[in-house]
């Protein structure tokens, strides 16, 4: 999987040398065993992918090759280790395009780890089973679905397998999360209209800011879409967006745009893990812009986009 700027992803020697051989001594480590009252103080990271190095059990899709996993593990107990330090106690995975529609892997650590992990899975929608697949899934700790646009978005709205996903979605109480980039906002807005009912997460602003500069004619096109009320936006992947260079404080006039047309319970942050520990970047500095920089967000504006708003799409209470 590529970042979401397109590059190539990078990785601290230190960061790689811990997560390839396995050992975790070189990150900070924290016990990954919550009571209740632990995971009600934590907050929520509403976004990260994992991967196994396991290639016998959990094979890669065949558009993918072991070249591709950058790092080689990225296992859901060192995204722990990566997120806990920084009072993180539950997080959303989504599906890793490695294994394209196989959830297998996804799944598997949300049986492990029930109470801290939720899950966003893929699926075929041109798949005449998508519904039976979709329900079965949701069985099985999934909370919502990506669509991944790959410049196509321009197809789902008359899409019938898409009309199925949005309509069993819609029935079963799942989030539709699209990664579009900013021209593909109206293909959103379309299907918003067709499906008012439906719970819309969309990811990383929309990728608002990904060529560098925040556009305000694709911020404008964005904080739109707040007219369906159902419509939730992700403020993640800073890394990736904007000047891309820590401490992020460039993105903050977008994110107080986005809290003055959505308010805090429509948004949510997250980290997009591992991508956000690569390179210079690191994990504490993806919540540390909106713990400690946005000063226009009261106390209680913050726990709604570091943990309520996600804890409410994602998660069962």
């Amino acid at each position: 999987m590529m970042k979401p700027d397109g590059g190539t992803p990078l990785i601290s020697r230190r960061t790689f040398a811990a997560l390839t051989t396995g050992s975790l001594a070189a990150l900070p480590h924290c016990d990954q065993t919550y009571g209740s009252d632990a995971i009600d103080r934590g907050y929520v990271d509403a976004h990260a992918h994992i991967w196994t190095p396991d290639l016998t059990r959990y094979p890669l899709d065949p558009g993918f090759s072991p070249k591709d996993m950058v790092p080689q593990s990225f296992t859901a107990e060192e995204l722990f280790t990566a997120c806990q330090p920084s009072g993180v106690t539950r997080v959303v995975l989504i599906q890793m395009s490695f294994y394209n529609f196989d959830n297998r892997y996804m799944l598997d650590a949300i049986a492990k780890y029930p109470r801290q992990l939720s899950g966003v899975g893929i699926v075929d929608h041109h798949q005449p089973d998508v519904a039976v697949t979709m329900k079965s899934l949701a069985r099985k700790g999934v909370k919502g679905f990506r669509i991944h646009s790959r410049g196509q978005a321009k197809t789902w709205v008359n899409d019938e397998g898409m009309a199925t996903l949005w309509n069993t979605a819609t029935e079963e109480g799942l989030a539709v999360c699209p990664l579009i980039n900013p021209a593909e906002i109206g293909y959103v807005d379309t299907l918003c209209q067709k499906f008012p009912e439906a719970t819309v997460v969309v990811d990383h602003f929309a990728r608002v800011g990904i060529t560098g500069e925040i556009i305000p004619r694709e911020l404008d096109q964005l904080s739109k879409l707040a007219k369906h009320p159902n419509l939730f936006v992700k403020t993640s992947a800073f890394y990736a967006l904007g000047k891309k260079q820590t401490p992020y404080t460039d993105l903050l006039p977008m994110i107080q745009r986005l809290t003055d047309a959505f308010g805090p319970k429509r948004l949510m942050w997250a980290s997009d893990c591992p991508y956000q520990v690569q390179g210079e970047h690191d994990y504490d500095s993806s919540i540390a812009l909106l713990r400690d920089h946005a000063d226009f967000l009261s106390a209680e504006e913050k726990r709604w986009m570091l943990k309520k708003t996600a804890e409410k799409v994602f998660f069962d209470r």
